[in-house]
């Protein structure tokens, strides 16, 4: 009987250990990843300067002028106005391949008699403020150009509830795709925040004209499509704002 007993025991043992090994198989595994993450060194810094009022024209003339002893430095991508949503203002993105390569850049820059002498010494005095922000496109972006030149472009920036893109990034996705349906807006890309304000999501389209925005945008409020995904992905944000700009003679993107 006892030979029995312990025959029974290793076999339910044995029959126990299988059970929880194919149970393991089947549970999700766990990753330290919130979301998609960046693969290449490539990141977009953002900026954003705020001119005295009375020297707007000044500073963009200056700058017109001499921005070339800027981008013999690094890529820029674009360079805009600001006319709704923000007075006096300037927004422009540039475009690194690495942090090394941005420390590089801003040493030589210093370090550069003519850019700091023709243009820092008089282009300082005529802002009030600076801000910046590093970014990288969504994994699910890449930059398209707009379908020709003389436009105006939109900013939006959405600020999300934490949790990154492993919370939000499916819905998210939804709406912006609804929103460049055939017929509606230009999606010039979408970045995603990693220095500055944490959990943000810009979104840069391009229409024809402001008029041209206000039309798209009255459609595609009676579109139910983006209705649908507008609603589902508003429950991961927290607020948002836009600011309309006109890109500047010199700028890359028109």
């Amino acid at each position: 009987m006892f030979q029995i007993r312990q025959a029974l025991r290793r076999a339910t043992l044995h029959t126990h250990s299988i059970v929880c090994a194919r149970s393991a198989q089947k549970q999700p595994k766990a990753f330290v990843s919130t979301g998609p993450q960046q693969q290449s060194g490539m990141f977009y810094e953002f900026r954003t300067y705020c001119i005295h009022p009375h020297l707007n024209s000044a500073f963009l003339k200056l700058t017109s002028e001499k921005i070339d002893l800027r981008t013999a430095h690094s890529e820029l991508l674009g360079y805009w106005s600001v006319e709704y949503g923000g007075l006096s203002q300037v927004f422009h993105i540039w475009k690194y391949d690495s942090y090394d390569q941005r420390a590089a850049v801003r040493a030589a820059l210093a370090q550069d008699p003519s850019w700091m002498e023709q243009y820092i010494s008089k282009a300082m005095p005529m802002l009030s403020s600076q801000d910046n922000e590093v970014t990288y496109l969504v994994p699910w972006s890449t930059l398209q150009k707009p379908p020709k030149e003389g436009g105006v472009y939109e900013l939006v920036t959405f600020q999300m509830k934490p949790g990154g893109p492993a919370v939000w990034a499916e819905s998210f996705h939804a709406a912006v795709n609804t929103h460049a349906a055939p017929g509606y807006a230009h999606p010039v890309g979408v970045f995603h925040s990693e220095f500055g304000q944490l959990n943000r999501v810009h979104v840069l389209w391009w229409y024809e004209s402001a008029d041209h925005r206000a039309s798209i945008r009255h459609r595609a409020h009676t579109d139910g499509r983006v209705v649908a995904a507008v609603r589902q992905s508003v429950a991961y944000l927290d607020s948002q704002k836009n600011k309309l700009m006109f890109p500047c003679s010199f700028s890359p993107l028109k």
